[in-house]
């Protein structure tokens, strides 16, 4: 095909041209509606550009079907069999890819380092989840992707569960064993889904880790806008081989997706897959060795630590490290992740990506340039010089690993409609949760409805409300209480 073709975007030039007049929906017609004020902020160029994709880019007798030929495109530029464009985000498109392949009270293999999004769909459609552990580093206190070996242990006690789920890469950078993990799967004739959020740079350059359809995983889901130059809310999801009917998928995704799909969010994601086929390359050389150097020099400020393959992959650990992740132990200067971001927020206007007890992490992307890397680190730079003013800092009580998994006790389904009360944390041990419980970012829950709740979870969450830790999805994210199953 190609793929210097980019279709949403050719139609959408072709409808400014002929300067049609709306009588449909958006109710702003292009703007003209639209605040003064608000225009002063946001531009006139979103509005202009905020169109129906029928009845708008498109016509509605005669479809030329620019939507449907940016799939074909996206599809060949990642090598998959076909691939479908959501506006709804990766938390859409994950739910659609689990909806494909499994049913209510259906077993489906699932790794526990996943996203809340995972655990909603588990909700929607009442599946059954077999829990993957992830790898742990004690000494760390990180968690990285469930190794093969797992998932064949586990598909061996299920044989009757009907697929497998893992996240690769973690919001930490680190990426599982997908090859060998999709083997495991495929010789039991199951299918693997990947939830490939922070990978959508992984098919344009070679030295970036193994991607998730070279691996032959059968769907893939990506979050363009987080590695991408996708608007927020832009993802894909790929898939290829016959274990995952692509009728069933798109089906589910229809099910769950809006009928008033962003021509904005199209368009972006179509520019993109033809800027990455046509630069991707050069643009990542870029990228790599100015990660490579800024890595170099935050390593070398007193107090801090880069973390490298070295720390994250091995045997019993990540499989591979996305270099462009670039996370930084602070642990030697005395305090937390929490307070370091939020000083470098309001000192130096730095938003950092993942924070947490004793790390913070920048990420770069293909956008990046000597002038952010410069700021980044002059603001580190900065960080180290002050770190006496964030100290003391409370840290939260880190459990060994094997206290963090909880007992699935309900279904996540059942356990999230049923009869809930509220309670303080003192009072849930023992409890069974009635909702996720999620400190963020990276949006992984401690626990998920279903989970009975044990001491050393509650004082995690408890001790980490205090150090500075952000739960925004519990029904009281300060954790003065705790949403429970009344159980009979």
């Amino acid at each position: 095909m190609d793929q210097s073709q980019a279709p949403v975007l050719e139609a959408l030039a072709a409808h400014h041209a002929h300067a049609q007049t709306p009588f449909t929906p958006p109710g702003h017609k292009q703007g003209r509606g639209v605040d003064p004020r608000v225009l002063a902020v946001m531009g006139a160029g979103v509005f202009t550009s905020d169109v129906l994709a029928t009845a708008g880019l498109d016509d509605r007798s005669s479809s030329h079907g620019w939507i449907e030929h940016a799939q074909h495109l996206m599809a060949e530029a990642v090598g998959a069999d076909r691939t479908f464009l959501s506006t709804w985000g990766s938390s859409l498109s994950v739910k659609a890819a689990m909806l494909a392949v499994a049913g209510p009270h259906e077993k489906l293999l699932v790794g526990r380092d996943v996203y809340k999004s995972v655990v909603a769909g588990l909700i929607v459609a009442g599946i059954r989840p077999i829990w993957i552990d992830p790898r742990w580093d004690p000494e760390l206190h990180l968690a990285h992707p469930p190794g093969a070996d797992a998932f064949a242990r586990a598909l061996r006690e299920h044989p009757d569960a009907v697929g497998a789920l893992v996240t690769s890469p973690t919001p930490y950078g680190t990426c599982g064993e997908l090859k060998s993990i999709a083997e495991v799967c495929h010789r039991s004739g199951k299918p693997l889904t990947v939830d490939e959020a922070w990978g959508a740079h992984l098919p344009f350059h070679p030295d970036l880790p193994t991607r998730a359809m070279d691996a032959r995983a059968d769907v893939c889901v990506t979050s363009v806008h987080k590695m991408g130059s996708g608007l927020e809310q832009s993802s894909v999801f790929h898939q290829q081989g016959d274990l995952v009917d692509p009728v069933a998928l798109k089906q589910c995704e229809d099910l769950l997706g809006t009928t008033s799909p962003s021509v904005l969010i199209y368009a972006a994601l179509d520019g993109w897959r033809r800027q990455m086929v046509q630069h991707g390359h050069a643009l990542f050389d870029q990228a790599l060795n100015l990660a490579h150097d800024l890595r170099r020099r935050i390593d070398a400020l007193d107090g801090l630590h880069v973390h490298g393959p070295e720390d994250f992959c091995g045997p019993a650990l990540a499989a591979d490290l996305d270099p462009l992740q670039i996370i930084i132990d602070i642990s030697a200067l005395g305090t937390t992740g929490y307070r370091a971001a939020d000083w470098l927020r309001s000192h130096h206007q730095i938003n950092l990506h993942v924070s947490d007890h004793r790390r913070i992490s920048a990420q770069l992307t293909h956008a990046d340039d000597n002038t952010t890397a410069d700021a980044l680190h002059r603001a580190l730079a900065e960080l180290v010089a002050h770190a006496t003013v964030l100290k003391p800092a409370a840290a939260p009580h880190i459990p060994q690993p094997e206290h963090l998994r909880l007992e699935q006790a309900l279904l996540p389904r059942d356990a999230f409609f049923g009869p809930t009360e509220q309670v303080e944390p003192a009072k849930a041990v023992g409890r069974i949760t009635a909702e996720m419980i999620t400190p963020y970012p990276p949006g992984i829950p401690a626990a998920l409805p279903g989970e009975r709740l044990d001491r050393a979870v509650l004082d995690y969450l408890s001790t980490g409300v205090q150090a500075g830790m952000v739960i925004p999805d519990a029904a009281q994210p300060d954790f003065a209480t705790v949403r429970v199953v009344i159980e009979n």
